[in-house]
């Protein structure tokens, strides 16, 4: 059988070898290990670490080119250095020309690091497969960097969280790992980014486990954990060991002061929710307004932003010293409640007009103002009850950044990682909670998977091909075709070939076992040998295909059936013996589609 010997049949475990005979990768092989995981997380880990170094550093370089200063919002509305016959109004030119820049940079390379940034990861991990693009981790970095440098009043921790998530998915991707630990080494990302950013190790586990990953497991608190020390280490190395916020110690004094922090949880909740509202008004409302191109919109609408800000400059950039002022009773109420009007107003302008940056920031900002305001008149009414303000602005911190993101365990690792405060613990616990209660009674979304359903996506029910990754082979096999006898003559073996809509058909033995499959390909080189040269029987040319069993993913059978050289494979119960159903290319993308599945009777 010269011609079988010098052209392999197609469909043919003589080509399946070629699969099994390359050898993996030195990296595939080091990530299939038990420990790879591990050594990956600490890789995400240390690159979140070092990108929310260079990403600190864009920050503070655009700042001091915008404004001429490390922080503008503490400065009072003074004129730039670089051009002091501005004055104050600097402002005004400084969110056209970073919107002028970050605007292009975004429409062309990558349109999702517009926004807030949570939102696109917590999709990519849901309905994703953890797959990003990898030039986000770039274009975010360089993208937010100029918004809140030239005065966008959006926070670091929506890009640093889309940053690090990228290097996951781009480190998950190269390595070539299953969809599982992409979405995991994703969310180590987002992990390392928080806890290098704001020294909050811990806080970085949570807002991962919480808000990216939706779920708890032994194995994703592991991974997360190891890459929140690795980036912490690194970011401690950069920034040093300092709580983020420098706070005066608060205590609770007063029994009766649990029934204030419980009424401001309340309140909290319900301006968490309003800060959501108000944010996407405003972007709808910026989306009706703006009829020219996308690239030009950040530039066009940082005018508004301008004007904002030259009446308000404490608005300038994320704006922590503001608020830690407030937390030292710096402003008289009336101006807290200015500020906390004109940071929902600042932000939601930010991201309407097509900024980068984060809301978490804001939400503590509005949270702090909202607490030293109520903090305030609380300690007007019962001087005697209501103890020192800051500790009501320290709890609205976190109560208005749990109504409105529903993430109560986050919210309370990350205000006592950020202040260093554990006496106020109880309290903040507290309030958190029934912020959380009032938001979930009062909205149906948090501030991120708003962003989402409004794009007609439901983080809660699976995608429209969601369920392609959550089938098995059964649900989707075709009716096997009628099998070949292991003993039966090639001419009639051919016969039955000719009306085959695959070209290749399986072979059973007498016991109904399969055997393999009987190619056209095949039994046509077979038949051009001399006669007394050619096999007598169609089990002579069976060749033993890769098989699926009917248990078997079905994402993991597609990446078999496309790499084999046939049109379609045996589909065998577990146990490897008896031929249950065919799969083919067309049954997978029907499956792919959601197409309901031919209905498949077992062989008799």
């Amino acid at each position: 059988m010269t011609g079988i010997d010098a052209v392999p049949p197609a469909g043919t475990v003589a080509q399946a070898p070629t699969i099994e005979a390359r050898p993996p990768s030195p990296v595939a092989r080091l990530c299939g290990a038990p420990w790879g995981l591990l050594l990956l997380a600490v890789a995400v880990g240390a690159g979140a670490g070092l990108g929310s170094i260079a990403f600190r550093w864009l920050i503070t370089t655009f700042t001091h080119l915008f404004s001429g200063r490390a922080d503008y919002a503490s400065a009072g509305g003074s004129a730039n250095p670089h051009v002091p016959w501005l004055g104050a109004a600097f402002v005004i030119i400084a969110p056209m020309v970073g919107g002028l820049l970050y605007g292009p940079l975004v429409d062309r390379f990558a349109k999702e690091a517009r926004g807030h940034g949570v939102p696109e990861v917590m999709l990519a991990v849901a309905q994703r497969g953890g797959r990003i693009n990898p030039q986000v981790s770039i274009v975010k970095a360089l993208a937010s960097a100029l918004c809140i440098g030239s005065g966008g009043s959006v926070g670091r921790e929506g890009p640093i969280v889309q940053i690090g998530s990228a290097l996951g998915s781009t480190l998950g991707r190269f390595a070539k790992v299953p969809e599982g630990r992409m979405r995991l080494l994703v969310a180590c990302g987002a992990a390392g980014g928080i806890a290098a950013t704001f020294n909050a190790p811990l806080a970085g586990v949570f807002f991962s486990m919480e808000l990216i990953l939706g779920t708890f497991s032994a194995e994703a608190f592991g991974a997360t954990v190891l890459a929140s020390v690795t980036a912490s280490v690194i970011g401690r190395a950069a920034f040093g060991n300092n709580a983020f916020l420098t706070l005066p110690p608060f205590h609770v004094e007063h029994l009766a002061q649990y029934g204030l922090f419980a009424a401001l949880g309340v309140v909290a909740g319900i301006v968490g929710v309003g800060f959501t509202r108000i944010l996407y008004w405003i972007e709808d409302a910026c989306d009706w307004a703006w009829r020219g191109p996308e690239w030009l919109r950040p530039a066009a609408g940082g005018l508004l932003l301008g004007l904002v800000l030259l009446a308000l400059p404490e608005m300038y950039g994320v704006g922590y010293p503001v608020l830690e002022k407030a937390t030292q009773g710096g402003y008289v109420i009336a101006f807290l409640l200015l500020l906390l009007v004109g940071k929902v107003v600042a932000t939601s302008l930010t991201i309407g007009i097509g900024g980068s940056g984060g809301v978490f920031a804001p939400s503590l900002f509005i949270g702090a103002m909202l607490g030293a305001a109520y903090g305030a008149v609380a300690g007007h009414l019962m001087p005697g009850v209501a103890g020192g303000a800051g500790a009501y602005a320290l709890v609205g911190m976190g109560a208005v950044f749990a109504g409105a993101s529903r993430a109560p365990i986050t919210a309370v690792v990350i205000l006592f990682e950020l202040t260093g405060q554990y006496s106020i613990i109880l309290p903040l616990m507290l309030a958190i909670v029934l912020a959380t209660a009032t938001s979930r009674l009062l909205s149906r979304d948090t501030i991120y998977t708003l962003k989402l359903r409004r794009r007609g996506i439901d983080l809660h029910t699976p995608a429209p091909h969601a369920t392609f990754n959550t089938q098995t082979v059964q649900t989707v096999m075709e009716p096997v075709p009628a099998p070949l006898s292991a003993d039966g003559e090639l001419t009639t073996a051919a016969d039955l070939l000719i009306r085959s809509d695959h070209g290749t058909l399986p072979v059973v033995d007498d016991h109904g076992r399969y055997v393999g499959t009987l190619t056209a390909r095949a039994v046509a080189e077979a038949l051009t040998d001399a006669p007394d040269a050619r096999p007598s029987q169609v089990g002579d040319l069976a060749q033993a295909d890769p098989t699926l069993t009917t248990d078997m993913p079905l994402a993991t059978a597609l990446h078999t059936l496309i790499t084999a050289t046939g049109t379609a494979l045996p589909v065998l119960d577990p146990g490897k013996e008896h031929l249950l159903g065919w799969l083919t290319h067309q049954s997978a993308l029907r499956a792919l589609h959601g197409a309901t599945p031919t209905p498949v009777t077992p062989l008799a």
